[in-house]
């Protein structure tokens, strides 16, 4: 991976472009294969109604667009949205395989400063991707500003295990990601980054409080399989 004489954002957006090919892949390899169930949990607490008007925010290859576009309905609509080229043709094969071209539309865009007027939206979900953004505060302000009064804002992001022993056995685990990478998709450097982030990343209640000072209210958070991913969710006033 060549990341030299770039800004951090398109340092990011290049190793993105490197690994959508083993994304989804290496994704299921990480979490054991949870991340599939985390996100029907979360689309059970979401309760989107049909006919809503959705963004996902870094929506990487579109799980959770196609998720989010399957709940909508016919009648509903739901932009995703990544900076990443490679990520969002993946995201466009699997909309298309899906049958949801109709009501899905993908757009590159920067999630610090999303393309749409105040108030546009019902919903705003943004999956595995705050932790990686130059300013997870101001993506959160931005995916409030963009939602209506009592839209929703949720997150669903890797998390930090409170318990002792199991906070021991995440760090331990985490730390082989990189090695995994390596064994299985030859991306050692690139999943070295995201180790990285996830480590660095804030605590379940530190997101709370972020979710709060973007302004949302009647913010709740679900921690998934002892406390290795979380939840979050806020709805503005």
């Amino acid at each position: 991976m060549t990341l030299t004489n770039k800004t951090p954002e398109t340092k990011v957006e290049s190793l993105f472009d490197q690994i959508a090919d083993n994304y989804d892949g290496m994704n299921s390899l990480i979490s054991l294969g949870n991340h599939k169930h985390w996100r029907k949990l979360v689309m059970q607490q979401l309760n989107v109604e049909p006919g809503s008007f959705a963004i996902d925010v870094c929506c990487g290859t579109g799980d959770w667009t196609i998720a989010l576009a399957k709940a909508v309905g016919p009648s509903g609509q739901v932009v995703g949205l990544d900076f990443s080229e490679e990520m969002l043709k993946l995201a466009d094969k699997k909309v298309r395989a899906a049958g949801l071209q109709d009501r899905v539309t993908l757009v590159k865009g920067d999630a610090m400063q999303l393309p749409y007027d105040d108030n546009h939206f019902d919903v705003a979900t943004i999956g595995f991707g705050l932790r990686n953004v130059p300013d997870a505060d101001q993506v959160l302000h931005e995916m409030s500003r963009v939602v209506h009064a009592r839209g929703q804002v949720a997150c669903l992001e890797t998390s930090k295990p409170t318990n002792p022993v199991i906070k021991f056995g995440w760090r331990v685990y985490f730390d082989l990601v990189p090695l995994m990478a390596k064994v299985a998709v030859d991306k050692y450097q690139e999943y070295a980054y995201l180790q990285k982030t996830t480590a660095e990343f804030v605590s379940a209640q530190q997101l709370v409080e972020m979710f709060q000072n973007a302004g949302l209210v009647d913010v709740h958070y679900r921690p998934f399989t002892f406390g290795a991913a979380a939840f979050h969710w806020g709805m503005k006033p």
